[in-house]
This record gives structure tokens, C-alpha cells and sequence, in this order.
């Protein structure tokens, strides 16, 4: 695990929560992966910013299911994946995880669901797996 990330985990209080950014629930920290916010990881570089893994530019994401769907997100529905992005933006900003950034983005979730439910890769399999919609906590 990145040091950035353990040190996150640390200082948002994830491991005592026993969920990500998104909502999403965890039982082992080492489920967890920084995901890049604001300049993405290949760009990085060419901004200056190394590998940008900084806290401004980073969530904790589970990587399986939070991580793993946001980008699957980003690839069909840009807007969506955008306004989710501002929530948890707006979480790493106030240096918690907020309830109502939690609400919005699972309403988001939900929308994205709804519109995308019978979506399928080109082997017919459903793009939206089940542990996409399972692991949430309960607002």
C-alpha cells in the first residue's frame, strides 16, 4: 500500500468507518486504493506532479468495487462520473467524509443504474455487477 493512501486512511478515520469515499463498505484496509481526483494519474507527469499521488489530488476508493465502477462510470457516462468526482472532491476538501456528499453520490449511483441496468459488454455479461449495488452502507 502506498504511503499516501495508509495516511488517508489515517486521517479521514476510514478504518473505523469501514467505508470509502463512495460508500462503499471494506474489512481490510488493504481492499483500499487511492484514486486520482483532479489531474489523472497519466497526466501527472507531464503537469509536474510526478505520479500525483497528494492528498489534494486523491479519494480512497475499494479497489474491486468503488474504484473499479467509477472508472466503468467514466467510460459510459462522463457527467455522472464528474459530479461524483465533485462530491468526493467536496469530501477531501471539508477532511471528512461527509453524510449528505454520501447521499448525493448515491443517488447518483442509482441514476446511473437505472439508465445503464441492461447495458452489456460485448460477451453479453451485465456491466454492472452485483457488488457494484451490494457493498454500500444504508443511508
Amino acid at each position: 500500500m502506498r504511503p499516501i493512501t495508509n495516511h488517508m486512511i489515517k486521517v479521514y478515520g476510514l478504518d473505523k468507518q469501514g467505508f470509502d469515499f463512495m460508500g462503499y463498505t471494506f474489512k481490510n484496509k488493504n481492499e483500499l486504493s487511492f484514486h486520482h481526483l483532479v489531474v489523472a494519474r497519466q497526466l501527472c507527469k507531464e503537469f509536474g506532479l510526478g505520479d500525483g499521488y497528494q492528498q489534494w489530488n486523491g479519494a480512497i476508493l475499494k479497489q474491486l468495487t468503488s474504484h473499479d465502477y467509477l472508472h466503468l462510470i467514466q467510460r459510459i457516462d462522463e457527467e455522472i462520473f464528474y459530479r461524483i468526482t465533485c462530491e468526493m472532491l467536496d469530501e477531501n476538501l471539508k477532511g471528512r467524509l461527509d453524510l449528505n456528499n454520501l447521499k448525493r453520490i448515491r443517488d447518483l449511483l442509482t441514476y446511473f443504474e437505472k439508465e445503464h441496468c441492461a447495458d452489456t459488454d460485448r460477451e453479453g455479461r451485465k456491466l454492472i455487477k452485483e457488488r457494484f449495488i451490494t457493498d454500500r452502507i444504508r443511508l
